[in-house]
Parts: structure tokens; C-alpha cells; sequence
């Protein structure tokens, strides 16, 4: 490789590299997020539903490391580092598939698991106060109401029998769009005031939706990545080949 080639992938290597150990630092980022978002559903999720933003820690973490691995190896024409920089890059792309298409095989999953969870629970509204809490919250935050929809709250016997056993036809207050001006007590056959759509669709559709972003991030990662490679490759030959690179 000539001398000015050289120098070229070499400072377009620590340009792409400084760019992928800021995408390392803003996954981590992003993973701590979405791993405080989900906290608040595990009961629902399972732990299946902590694995997508603690893989996103790990890989982030690599991927930051990596990129300053590549940078310091690219400026000081390092073979050492070159080579390890390569070869993680490789490992790193090679997870990175595995880790999409266990997504998108484990979709359909969660979202059973989702629901089977929240049927369990709302039986226990009325005993256990955290379970309240956090059906509240999320009829609030997600705008839902019950599992399928806000009538599953009416097959809750528990429930029903604790709040209006004479109409059967009650939701929790917390699935009012306007608490001042809302009759949850007696729901009409068509309701108006109260959020009618389940949650389990509108959380399905929340962690999908972050998957989707995190899947359009992991792409251009990947391109990243195997320009990268490439680069790599050619500076080492080159410092394998003994020249010189200014």
C-alpha cells in the first residue's frame, strides 16, 4: 500500500472510530433508559422484558471500548491493537445478528408472556397494593385500560365483587381520560370517558417500537462495523509491510 494510501485509512479509520465510541456511549445511554422504562412493566414482562436493554448495556460497553481501542491503535499504527480491534469488530458483528434474530423470533413471545401476567394480576388489585400501583400507572402513562380491554376488569371477580358487585360493569378509576367527569363505577355498553383499548397491546406495541429504533441503530452500526474491518485490515497489512506512516 502506498505511503499517502496508508495515511488515508488511517485517518479515516480514527474518524469512523471516534464515531463508533460515541455510538458505544450513546447505547449504553439509551440502554439505561429503556432498562428504567421497562423496570417499570417487569411484573408484566418477565424477565425477558430486562434482557433487550441489558444486552444493549453489554454491547454498548463493548462497542465504547472498541472504539477507543481502534482510535489509539489507528494514530499509533499499533499492530497489536490493530488486530484485536479487528477481531472484536468481527465478534461484535457476528453477536449483533444473533441478537436480531433472537429478537425478532422472542417478539411474539413477550407479548403472550405480557399477557398471561396481566391476567394473573388483576385478580390481586384490590389485595396487594403494589399490583394497584401499578395498574394505575400504566393505565395512566399508556392510556388503556385491563388486558384485551377495559371489559376484562368486568371478569375480574375479585375485583367486582370488591367495588360494584350489583352491576358488574366497573373499572378502575385510574382508566378515566378526566377524573372529574368520569362514571367508572358504571360503565355504559359504549364508552366515551374511559380509555377502552387493552394494555397488552399498547405495551406489545411500546417495546416494539423501541426494538424497531434500536434495530434501525444496530444497522448503521453494522455498516460502520465492516467499513471498519476493512480498514483495519489494510493498515495492518500495511504496518505489517513495514512502511512507514506519517
Amino acid at each position: 500500500m502506498a505511503e499517502g494510501s496508508a495515511q488515508c485509512v488511517k485517518y479515516l479509520l480514527f474518524f469512523f472510530n471516534f464515531i463508533f465510541f460515541l455510538c458505544g456511549l450513546g447505547i449504553i445511554i439509551g440502554g439505561a433508559l429503556v432498562f428504567t422504562i421497562y423496570n417499570d412493566y417487569v411484573d408484566f414482562t418477565g424477565d425477558s422484558g430486562n434482557v433487550v436493554p441489558i444486552i444493549l448495556i453489554v454491547v454498548g460497553s463493548f462497542i465504547f471500548v472498541t472504539g477507543f481501542l481502534g482510535c489509539c491503535g489507528a494514530i499509533k499504527e499499533n499492530y497489536t491493537m490493530m488486530a484485536m480491534f479487528a477481531g472484536i469488530m468481527v465478534v461484535l458483528l457476528l453477536v449483533e445478528v444473533g441478537v436480531g434474530i433472537a429478537g425478532y423470533v422472542l417478539r411474539d413471545e413477550l407479548s403472550d408472556t405480557i399477557e398471561e401476567n396481566m391476567f394473573k394480576l388483576m385478580p390481586e388489585y384490590i389485595s396487594a397494593n403494589a399490583t394497584k400501583n401499578l395498574f394505575d400507572n400504566m393505565h395512566e402513562d399508556l392510556k388503556c385500560c385491563g388486558t384485551h380491554n377495559y371489559t376484562d376488569w368486568f371478569a375480574t371477580g375479585s375485583y367486582v365483587d370488591a367495588v360494584c358487585p350489583d352491576t358488574a360493569s366497573c373499572v378502575p378509576e385510574s382508566c378515566c381520560k378526566d377524573k372529574t367527569s368520569c362514571n367508572y363505577m358504571i360503565v355504559p355498553s359504549n364508552p366515551t370517558d374511559i380509555y377502552t383499548k387493552g394494555c397488552n397491546e399498547k405495551l406489545s406495541d411500546l417495546i416494539t417500537d423501541n426494538i424497531a429504533i434500536i434495530a434501525a441503530i444496530a444497522i448503521v452500526i453494522a455498516v460502520i462495523e465492516v467499513f471498519g474491518i476493512v480498514c483495519a485490515c489494510c493498515l495492518i497489512k500495511s504496518i505489517k509491510s513495514g512502511y512507514e506512516v506519517v
